[in-house]
């Protein structure tokens, strides 16, 4: 398990807009080390983390990132993206999904955006907060965004203070642009 610097990326956007987080309820999707969701229960949100269910590793690494960081209080659940399960249907209505790097395999897209919709039926106010390392130029959500009735608005790293090379940067070799997206519903009604 490694911190990728989407994770950081999104930890700083949670870190930026801290004051709005006490109370709320945030679930990490694909949490694997749960840095983003460790940070917002930190700010005071009511966090679930999640990864899949077909990795218990992954679930196992949320737990103890639980525990280093104090916060044995935060449950974690194991949610496989188009599936529908036990805890997703038990999951209360969340106000904000957070998900880093999840966009990393196009035929995950759907699976994931399938799992999105059906927690912004619960809520239809929720947004899912997310950061991507660019990886391919063909790579693109907006046909599915459109067909799921989803609307993207792209935010700007230097917006959070997260456009500093020790924030958005990594040693790893390649190119590392990373984007940060908020997602919501596009009904008009909302």
């Amino acid at each position: 398990m490694y911190v990728w610097p989407c994770a950081v990326v999104l930890a700083q956007y949670l870190w930026f807009h801290r004051r709005s987080l006490p109370g709320k309820a945030v679930l990490e999707i694909g949490a694997g080390v749960s840095l983003p969701g460790i940070m917002a229960a930190k700010c005071g949100a009511e966090v679930i983390l999640s990864d899949s269910l077909e990795l218990p590793y992954c679930l196992e690494i949320c737990r103890k990132s639980c525990e280093m960081n104090n916060l044995p209080q935060v449950p974690v659940v194991g949610l496989t993206w188009g599936h529908v399960s036990q805890d997703l249907l038990a999951l209360p209505p969340q106000d904000i999904i957070l998900a880093s790097d999840v966009f990393f395999e196009p035929e995950d897209f759907e699976d994931i955006l399938t799992t999105v919709y059906f927690l912004m039926e619960k809520n239809p106010k929720v947004q899912l907060w997310s950061t991507y390392q660019v990886r391919s130029a063909d790579w693109s959500l907006e046909a599915l965004l459109y067909k799921w009735d989803m609307k993207c608005v792209h935010i700007p790293l230097e917006s959070f203070d997260a456009d500093k090379e020790d924030i958005a940067e990594s040693a790893l070799p390649g190119r590392h642009t990373v984007e940060m997206l908020v997602i919501s519903f596009a009904k008009d009604s909302l």
